[in-house]
């Protein structure tokens, strides 16, 4: 089983919006040197919704190629149709993917019927080890614990990102899921708490700046070290919260930029941070001592 700091890693672009290979192997180097646990490529906050199939494909084979066994790659695979999923998740395993992770089909709202049927499809077409992703603040789609623990008993769906920060469900989820079934944060104001209640990391977005932190704190609370973890988390909490101030992965992306280690592109409909929120996250960097 995948544990700890999984980074939801960005896809840095150059001004124009191209994808910099170089700057995403400097992105992966520092992943590695800092202990992150595993590295997710492509996910929502490595913008799939603006890279193209080519592109979204490119990127995976360079994640798994630069770390090259060192750390766990997930590929982002999800798509709100599901031959399109069984594609990604295909060629996601031909370039050597760990695992992949499936949102939930976003927009067109399926049933919980419709979910279970999606996820089945895909798991039964492709062999390699798939995680669910239930975003619902994202994809207007909420799956239901009792549909995860239908899934679960599918033995190539191997786990879950569950980020609604509704910790009840979490703790309904550790309780009744298999103990091989890893159940990972999506929710980094939470995670430390769902480690605690018997998840086994964070798929994290505060990662991306505070690599060595995270990685840390998730190996802590792993080892059931709950105050040695929260002192650590209390020092990067406010990161959690600030790099939402408008959409993922909007802040986080300029962060990255204000810390020198991406170029400041982003793809519409996403646009550079807000002005107005530019000191507020650079005061919130120096206050975690990253810049």
């Amino acid at each position: 089983m995948i544990k700890g700091s999984l980074v939801a890693l960005v896809t840095p672009m150059d001004s124009s919006g191209e994808v910099d290979w170089e700057g995403l192997d400097k992105l992966i180097d520092l992943h590695i040197n800092s202990g992150t646990h595993g590295i997710v490529a492509v996910g929502t906050t490595g913008e799939s919704a603006t890279l193209d199939c080519d592109e979204h494909c490119k990127v995976i084979k360079h994640v798994v190629d630069r770390v090259a066994g060192r750390i766990a790659v997930i590929a982002g695979t999800g798509a709100n149709a599901t031959k399109e999923a069984i594609e990604l998740t295909q060629a996601a395993k031909d370039a050597g993917a760990d695992a992949c992770l499936l949102v939930t089909p976003y927009y067109n709202k399926p049933t919980q019927e419709g979910l279970y049927q999606h996820f089945k499809a895909i798991a039964e077409a492709v062999d390699v080890d798939q995680i669910l992703y239930n975003v619902p603040g994202r994809t207007a789609c909420d799956m239901l614990p009792e549909t995860v623990l239908r899934l679960a008993e599918i033995s190539n769906i191997i786990g879950i990102k569950e980020a609604t920060g509704d910790l009840e469900r979490a703790k309904q989820l550790a309780e009744k899921l298999p103990a091989d079934f890893a159940l990972y944060s999506g929710d980094d104001a939470t995670a430390l708490e769902l480690i605690l209640l018997g998840g086994h990391g964070d798929i994290s977005v505060t990662a991306n700046v505070a690599p060595a932190a995270m990685a840390q704190m998730c190996e802590l609370a792993l080892n059931g070290e709950a105050e040695q973890a929260r002192a650590i988390n209390r020092r990067i909490d406010h990161l959690h919260r600030d790099l939402f101030v408008e959409a993922n992965p909007i802040p986080v992306k300029w962060a990255l930029h204000e810390m020198a280690l991406i170029q400041d592109g982003i793809r519409l409909p996403l646009t550079p941070l807000s002005e107005k929120y530019r000191g507020f996250i650079r005061e919130s960097l120096k206050a975690a001592e990253l810049v």
